[in-house]
């Protein structure tokens, strides 16, 4: 079936959404607020109030929180901001302490959301009625909520080939199965998404589509806004709920080139003027779109603060789940971010530092890719990612593809010369294959100047393996000082074990997990 004849249905703007609550799990069906938490939320002004268990926050020992954070898009001899959080008094919009570290509802914190909200308006203009916005702790937990809305033991979600092992951990818990849909250099491929649904014949039906469509995590692919139309156009023909798993929405970067030379140093407008492209939330004129987004890879990881957008009428059913799990995030993370945003750097300043994040990581991935081409050549194949932090590299390993054993081999030599990248193994949604010879290297935190010597004693791993000569001079290769077997440490670090391999391996709540391993 050829999906550009598929019609994307776009009625007119900021209609309801559709009910989907059809698809809910039975346990999901009832009620969607505790009663009691109702009568709590609207008290009257003269109501003597004895009944939440809240303890007094007058026996709260944080007395002020305070921070040093970067001007926006400054460097390092450029000013700082200081923010401050009071005890008892609202500085500008942010709570004040006794607010932030007291008991509150499944939403998140008002200002935190409501910045949310707006930059989540001015960013994608959803385009339904009755929309909103709840906190999260991350696209992690929010992924689990998503899916324990939808899935129940024996069903089936639509996944890329390859894709996020946390989510493929959650399934698996959950006795979930994964149902693979091929990937291309654009991400999923509708037609495939399509030929999936329309074969169907599993005992229970697709309901949901998980999906990373910028910077996907492993393969580093974005979909342009072409292929987004279309996937979500599959949707619609099939009725499927999408889980839009975006982390990497705002480091999107421009179309790699080898004339590029952007400093990581000292260039800040290298990746600052590209338009970003819409996101499915954009697109959605159903309802049918649950956007998950993070601050892990804007901010920072352990904050443990992101946002999900939808229709309200989930966002009740995922405030059912946040107040009897997680509540929402860390009082005092959701003070911090919305202090930054809201009363520090304000949306402007937040503008200016998601531009320097996409400057940053356009020059870590150009080095990244200019190395690759000098030292991988003929060794492996690769797409230079639009988005993210990832690029993701078939390995070619010549006469010895067949050798089901070569990969493992691979892993052995890169241990012993330092070099570590996480196989394709975990972020497998099928049964992996001999010819499934992937790794997904990580340009976001080594230092710029590694990726030469990492690409070294990779490209000389991979001819070791594979038989095949190297594009560097191999004496070159072998002197580095990690890749020679002669060097004390690789001596130490193999002794006594021939068979001695760091493997990754999927875990649940991170990307991967490693752990030594013998054969």
């Amino acid at each position: 079936m050829n999906t550009n004849q598929l019609a994307f249905n776009c009625p007119p703007s900021h209609a309801s959404p559709k009910d989907l609550g059809e698809f809910f799990v039975p346990s999901m069906r009832g009620p969607t607020k505790s009663a009691f938490k109702s009568i709590m939320a609207n008290p009257m002004l003269t109501m003597i109030n004895m009944a939440g268990g809240m303890p007094n926050p007058n026996t709260f020992p944080i007395l002020q929180l305070q921070a040093r954070v970067k001007a926006p898009g400054a460097t390092s001899s450029q000013p700082e901001d200081t923010l401050k959080i009071e005890k008892k008094r609202r500085n500008k919009t942010t709570e004040c302490l006794d607010e932030l570290l007291q008991y509150s509802g499944g939403c998140g914190q008002e200002s935190y959301c409501n910045f949310l909200y707006n930059h989540t308006q001015r960013t994608h203009s959803p385009q339904y009625a009755d929309w909103d916005v709840i906190a999260s702790c991350g696209n992690t937990d929010a992924i689990d909520k998503a899916l324990s809305l939808f899935c129940q033991p024996g069903d089936s979600v639509l996944v890329e080939r390859w894709t996020f092992p946390g989510t493929l951990s959650k399934l698996a818990i959950a006795r979930v199965k994964p149902v693979p849909v091929v990937l291309d250099e654009e991400g999923m491929v509708p037609a495939d998404l399509d030929r999936v649904c329309s074969e169907w014949g599993g005992a229970t039906p697709l309901r949901v589509l998980y999906v990373i469509p910028t910077g996907q995590n492993p393969t580093g692919t974005t979909m342009a806004l072409a292929r987004r139309k279309s996937i979500y156009a599959v949707a619609q023909k099939h009725n499927l709920v999408i889980i839009e798993d975006d982390p990497y929405y705002f480091l999107q970067l421009p179309k790699f080139t080898s004339s590029q030379g952007c400093d990581v140093v000292t260039d800040r407008t290298c990746g600052q003027q590209q338009a970003l492209v819409s996101s499915l939330l954009s697109l959605d004129t159903d309802g049918r779109v649950i956007r998950l987004d993070s601050f892990s890879k804007i901010l920072a990881p352990n904050l443990r603060c992101g946002w999900v957008t939808a229709p309200r009428y989930i966002l009740d059913k995922i405030q059912i789940l946040n107040e009897t799990t997680t509540l929402q995030p860390s009082g005092l993370s959701q003070g911090l971010v919305s202090k930054l945003l809201n009363d520090t750097w304000g949306m402007n300043g937040w503008d200016a530092h998601i531009c320097e994040l996409r400057a940053i990581y356009t020059a870590r991935r150009n080095h990244f890719v200019r190395m690759a081409e000098k030292h991988l050549s003929g060794l492996v194949e690769y797409t230079a990612p639009l988005a993210g932090m990832f690029m993701w590299m078939r390995v070619n390993f010549g006469a010895a593809s067949a050798d089901p054993t070569a990969m493992t081999r691979l892993l052995h030599k890169m241990n012993e010369c330092g070099i570590m990248m996480a196989p394709g193994m975990p972020f497998s949604s099928t049964a992996t294959l001999p010819s499934d010879h992937y790794l997904r290297a990580a340009f976001a935190l080594v230092d710029i100047d590694m990726f030469e010597p990492a690409l070294l004693r990779l490209a000389h791993a991979i001819s070791t393996i594979s038989g095949q000569p190297a594009s560097v001079d191999d004496e070159a290769a072998t002197n580095d000082a990690s890749c020679s077997s002669s060097k004390d440490e690789i001596r130490a670090g193999a002794a006594n074990s021939t068979d001695k391999v760091q493997l990754i391996v999927p875990v649940g709540f991170n990307n991967v997990a490693v752990v030594n391993s013998r054969g």
